[in-house]
């Protein structure tokens, strides 16, 4: 993968640079989020609905016409929903926020010290249209890009991307993407995203790669479309299992003789875990027709159209993932083991997944969407585990057939949309329903409210888990988890934007210590016999005076719950002051300011490496910790530079932050970074 990396970017810099041109005859671009609306500096703006994603995908005309100039509106980027936006030019605060390993505004995540590692999670979202159990070792999926996280390109030049940032101690992140379009109907992207990082603390050296190779191709006609990608990734994790009970006080007193952490004794430095997956998939469709009827009227009103659209649409997609843990010998912190000696744990699954979608669409009626479809999957272990009381198999598998509808309709300003999904045959029952209406009160302001009810399987590892840890073996026979969910949205302009949800959680899966093993980190799949009640309130806004501007996101949290097993702060707040101006005769754009994170105590999950998830602990709360950060970012051309004093109050304001119970955060460091965008 390091190899790979350096040619990837190597021959990516070299495209680039002799592809560079002055930014007077063609804007300068990033690759946009889809929730980057701004209309300032010709930013992004998402296609709300059909004729205007049509519209937006016709505006690639380039052809032949070398003497026609691209516009920034014509560089597309479609997610897997096929909402699509356009090219960003801006340096603003959310591209501060997305300067991150992720790549995504990471609100609501507290990180590991290290870069690459997991992230614990301070908020939930319970929203769910996924009826099948997910594979586990959810604490190394962060970066784990899913069919949701890979975009779809359409540009008249070809546009390149570099990314950089640096890591802890030794090593580097770096991002780098290409897309091209060979004619106005077939695109071309390739990217890898490579990060290695040694880490404050021992044992924690972290290596990750992310390869991804995306088409797309439309037919002149616009009969058939098909879009597909290649993704292969592998995330390395050293395992130290957090700071020893006897460095906990050494850390927290701020004994200068530990302040160089490196000489901090850790649980263990001889254990290591790998998450792999490669994933094939394709989607493609066929128009049987679509046909544009004229209605003639009276004389005294216009006349008027009836669209009328029949698709005939297909989805296969392979999986193939694995994740594995390996430890030179046993550790008596995770209790009795079958061996003392070169422990692995490795557990794959295959998931082959096949729809079969018919597509109406009536510009009257509306869009309907009806599916079915199949996933094999095959999850489990080489290996049966036989103990005194019972014998834990190794696999499960079988076929699981599902049908599914979607709805959407623009009536009267509203924008009315519904999805719902069944297991009809297999092993795991299912169902999930959501519906959604959204409606531009005036030019100003926006509303939505949603619902959304789910009732799916616990994830793979809950059901069945082997270990050469005896007590991390198990069987289990658990209910499907029941959801549901009322959302409320109001957004005023850019000033206010807040968002409640409630939630109600039936049969909640979780992790925790077993209380009848010795071991402190014995852990065991449970299920929750009450139902938890769930409410969450955002409020994000951003007040401005000239060139000074203090944004702000505060996240209240209530959780009822009895048994104590969903634990989150009640208050999680982010607020930025900053300052941003042109500067030298508008050659320089600069941003500079401080940010406050931070959250209220309370009983922060635990994380465990052997099954790479975290766990309930109701022990020892945490929290009420500062992290100021201190940035000055500029834009110049083509090129935005990030500089940041991460966590520069650690030294006078206590030692006592934490991502989870002893595993410490970050202390002070200063890091910088780039992104650099051009185009042909």
């Amino acid at each position: 993968m390091q190899k790979l990396t350096f040619v990837l970017f190597f021959v990516l810099s070299t495209i680039a640079v002799f592809g560079q041109t002055n930014p007077e005859e063609k804007p300068s671009v990033s690759v946009s989020d889809s929730t980057d609306v701004k209309v300032k500096d010709s930013t992004a703006i998402v296609a709300k609905n059909k004729s205007n994603k049509e519209s937006l995908l016709g505006k690639l005309t380039r052809g032949g016409d070398t003497d026609k100039k691209a516009k920034i509106q014509d560089y597309l980027i479609i997610s897997h929903k096929r909402d699509t936006t356009y090219l960003d030019t801006t340096l603003t605060i959310q591209k501060e926020y997305k300067f991150n390993y992720l790549r995504k505004d990471n609100f609501g995540l507290m990180p590991f010290s290290n870069l690459g590692q997991t992230y614990n999670s301070l908020t939930y979202n319970f929203q769910n249209t996924n009826i099948l159990p997910r594979f586990g070792a959810r604490a190394r999926h962060f970066n784990y890009m899913e069919i949701e996280d890979i975009y779809y390109y359409r540009v008249p030049t070809p546009l390149t991307e570099l990314f950089y940032k640096t890591a802890f101690e030794q090593g580097q992140l770096a991002d780098s993407f290409f897309t091209v379009n060979t004619s106005p109907q077939f695109n071309f992207s390739i990217a890898y995203k490579g990060m290695r990082s040694l880490g404050q603390y021992q044992h924690i050296l972290t290596s990750t790669g992310n390869f991804r190779v995306t088409t797309n191709y439309t037919t002149k006609n616009k009969r058939y479309q098909m879009r597909g990608h290649i993704v292969m990734q592998d995330l390395l994790n050293e395992e130290n299992g957090g700071l020893r009970s006897d460095m906990i006080d050494n850390f927290e007193q701020g004994v200068p003789e530990f302040l160089d952490r490196a000489i901090m004794e850790v649980n263990f430095e001889n254990a290591e875990s790998i998450l792999k997956g490669k994933r094939f998939h394709l989607d493609h469709g066929f128009n049987i027709f679509n046909k544009v009827v004229k209605k003639a009227l009276p004389k005294t009103l216009n006349d008027s159209t009836s669209t009328y659209k029949l698709a005939l649409n297909h989805i296969v997609s392979f999986e193939d993932k694995s994740f594995q843990f390996d430890q030179s010998s046993q550790n008596a912190l995770f209790g009795d083991a079958f061996r003392s000696s070169n422990l692995r744990d490795r557990v794959t699954l295959e998931r082959l997944y096949n729809q079969l979608e018919l597509n109406y669409f009536n510009n009257e009626l509306g869009d309907f969407t009806v599916n079915i479809n199949n996933t094999y999957y095959n999850y489990g272990y080489n290996k049966l585990v036989v103990l005194t009381d019972n014998t834990i198999t190794n696999r499960l598998k079988g076929n699981i057939y599902a049908a599914g509808a979607k709805y959407r309709k623009f009536y009267k300003g509203f924008n009315i949309q519904g999805e719902a999904g069944l297991n009809l045959v297999g092993d795991f029952t299912g169902n999930y329903i959501t519906g959604e209406a959204s409606y531009n009160l005036t030019d100003d302001i926006f509303a939505k409210v949603s619902i959304n009810h789910s009732s799916k399987a616990p994830n793979f590892n809950a059901l069945l888990y082997q270990s050469n840890y005896q007590d991390f073996n198990w069987q289990n026979s658990f209910n499907n988890i029941e959801t549901q969910q009322l959302a409320f949205q109001i957004k005023y302009k850019h000033l206010v934007n807040l968002s409640v949800d409630y939630s109600t959680i039936s049969d909640y899966v979780y992790f925790k210590q077993d209380q009848t093993a010795t071991a402190s980190q014995s852990i065991q799949a449970f299920q929750n016999n009450a139902t938890i009640s769930y409410l969450r309130a955002k409020l994000e806004n951003e007040i401005r005076v000239g060139k000074f501007a203090l944004n702000n996101t505060v996240l209240y949290q209530n959780v009822q719950d009895d048994n104590s097993v969903l634990n989150v702060p009640e208050i999680t707040t982010r607020n930025t002051f900053y300052f941003s101006s042109e500067l030298f005769r508008k050659a320089m754009f600069l941003q500079t300011g401080i940010t406050l994170n931070y959250f209220t105590k309370y009983y922060m999950n635990g994380y465990n490496p052997v099954l790479a998830e975290f766990y309930v602990q109701n022990e020892r709360e945490f929290g009420e910790f500062p992290r100021l950060d201190f940035f000055i970012n500029a834009k110049i051309r083509q090129t935005r530079i990030f500089l940041k004093a991460e966590h520069f109050n650690s030294a006078f304001t206590g030692y006592d932050y934490y991502s989870a119970p002893n595993y410490p955060y970050r202390d002070f460091t200063i890091r910088f970074g780039l992104v650099w965008n051009f185009f042909m």
